[in-house]
């Protein structure tokens, strides 16, 4: 398979992108780069600097591949001639950048010294947005000729090696510079740059037309060199259409769309993958995602996997588990998609199969059992689990066995960290207070995932009343210690000691003491060591209260 090598300059490559002669094979993922990438692959091209080289598969009569057009082009004209397999972020950046087709950014060449560089100039874009009154996209000066040149920026599109952007910028002069001569003066600066963009050379690679589409996929895979390298997604993207025909893009966008709340607990491509691996028996990892057979199986299983992602939602905020943050472990949640997926549905049989994957996930967050192999021990867990759900007669999952993964005592549940942070017994803590139904302590709201954004992590003995006692920092920010309040709750709160704060409650047409007492309780929250100032005390009947409804969950 002889591969060629060519020149092609930049107004050429535009043309292509323009017209959709050039089109992305539908397996490539979507467009990655950020600002940074954009304009530095831009000053690169102002410093004479070459930027790699690209790949592309020649097309024939018929496209080897279902194909879409780069990021910004609406309606190809021409006939498809190549599919670009390796370049797309660089191309996709060149194009839109010297379009300005960026929403949330215009790009400007800038007429003053680089500071990194010493050029005279450089290329840098300004953040815009929407305003939810008008619509209208803010900073306003960003619009404005006027405005542009007091700063000494040109619109990128402007210099752009087209026709079209020597009309567009013989306008804005006209309308931005008073001074006919300082117009001649940036006209040759202006022109320099366009020159700069028009002589720019970008090589490329070009696989020939016969060349056989599983050998187009396996170079694609082997020689993309972008500044976002592959991931195993992104392969296993390009296999799964090579060995089916199918899109997992479409599928997965399908799946979010249908279960959108499945991101808040896991990235949708990675939970894809994950429990894939899980319905085929794998473990989850690279070696199984890039197997051979993999992709394929992927795909027939994919009408289970979206039942298993439908159910375990709902199974995850009935138990009011409601994002990522607020999780001890995210090991559970491909576990309990490929579990869900097979689950019995409707009568007693469901009903056991929840108790029993409750029971899973609780021990999961609270015991030590996914703090090291986790891949080969969510693999063990799915396997035994799911033989003990289609029959009580199947050996008891090691998840149950306490001998093996004993559950915490007070002491430790007492020493557990921050919920904030990413500590598993501490945010296994504060899930079984929510789930226990986690009542504001101001004014009585259940916290709901539409709430969840006005909550705060309030320290129930606030951090400057303990710190007067000289308690050190590391008991203080302990999750027995931690409520989720609404961020008016907290400000009201402040620093004052808790039997003042909660005597501060019963006021006119405040919560009675009775209320009080049952919203500390919905937290799994003691009254009387909290109104009796004493933090140890707390801390203990506090943990064994948290001790007592977790053993009802994890037994």
């Amino acid at each position: 398979m002889p591969i060629t090598s060519s020149d092609r300059n930049l107004p050429n490559w535009l043309t292509r992108v323009s017209t959709g002669q050039i089109k992305l094979p539908r397996f490539q993922r979507w467009e990655a780069w950020g600002h940074a990438n954009v304009t530095a692959l831009f000053n690169t091209i102002l410093q004479d600097l070459p930027a790699g080289s690209v790949l592309i598969l020649q097309v024939g009569d018929k496209e080897p591949f279902p194909s879409r057009l780069v990021e910004g082009v609406e309606v190809g004209t021409e006939k498809v001639t190549e599919h670009l397999l390796d370049g797309q972020q660089r191309l996709t950046a060149l194009w839109r950048g010297l379009n300005n087709n960026y929403e949330e950014r215009t790009y400007f060449l800038h007429l003053s010294e680089d500071e990194e560089t010493g050029m005279p100039y450089f290329i840098d874009s300004v953040p815009r947005r929407r305003r939810k009154s008008d619509d209208v996209r803010v900073p306003m000066w960003a619009d404005d000729p006027t405005s542009q040149w007091q700063r000494r920026m040109i619109p990128l599109d402007l210099v752009a090696p087209t026709q079209e952007g020597i009309n567009a910028y013989m306008k804005w002069a006209g309308e931005a510079i008073e001074d006919v001569h300082e117009q001649l003066e940036i006209l040759n600066i202006a022109f320099e740059v366009r020159g700069k963009f028009a002589a720019f050379n970008l090589p490329y690679l070009a696989l020939p037309t016969q060349t056989e589409p599983h050998t187009a996929l396996e170079v694609f895979i082997r020689t993309n060199t972008s500044a976002e390298p592959l991931g195993d997604y992104d392969i296993v993207v390009a296999l799964a259409e090579a060995s089916t025909g199918e899109s997992l893009h479409d599928f997965v966008a399908k799946v979010e769309q249908a279960s959108p709340a499945a991101g808040r607990y896991y990235p949708p491509e990675n939970l894809a993958l994950a429990a894939a691996a899980l319905l085929q028996r794998r473990v989850a990892g690279k070696s199984t995602y890039l197997s051979d057979t993999f992709p394929s199986q992927l795909i027939e299983n994919w009408d289970k996997y979206q039942v298993g992602v439908k159910r375990a939602v709902a199974f995850l905020e009935q138990e009011r588990i409601f994002d990522a943050n607020r999780l001890p472990t995210d090991v559970v949640v491909p576990v309990l998609v490929a579990l869900w997926a097979e689950a019995p549905e409707g009568g007693d049989a469901e009903g056991r199969a929840r108790s029993i994957l409750r029971k899973y996930m609780w021990r999961a967050f609270f015991t030590r059992r996914y703090e090291r192999s986790t891949g080969t021990r969510a693999l063990v867990d799915y396997n035994e689990l799911r033989a003990h759900v289609a029959s009580a007669s199947a050996p008891m999952p090691a998840i149950f066995s306490d001998d093996a993964n004993p559950l915490p005592e007070i002491a430790e549940l007492i020493e557990a960290g921050w919920p904030k942070k990413k500590d598993r017994l501490g945010r296994a803590i504060l899930a079984l207070s929510l789930r226990h139904d986690g009542l504001d302590l101001a004014d009585g709201s259940q916290a709901s995932i539409g709430n969840l954004s006005e909550r705060e992590y309030h320290h129930l003995f606030p951090a400057a009343h303990l710190k007067g006692k000289d308690v050190p920092d590391g008991k203080i920010y302990r999750a027995l210690n931690c409520a989720l309040v609404s961020w008016k709750t907290n400000r009201t709160i402040s620093s004052k000691e808790p039997e003042k704060y909660l005597a501060e409650r019963e006021i006119e047409d405040g919560p009675t003491k009775d209320q009080i007492k049952d919203r500390l309780s919905s937290h799994l929250i003691p009254y009387q060591q909290m109104v009796a100032n004493d933090y140890d005390a707390f801390l203990e009947k506090r943990g064994e209260m948290v001790r007592t409804e977790m053993l009802k969950l994890c037994n």
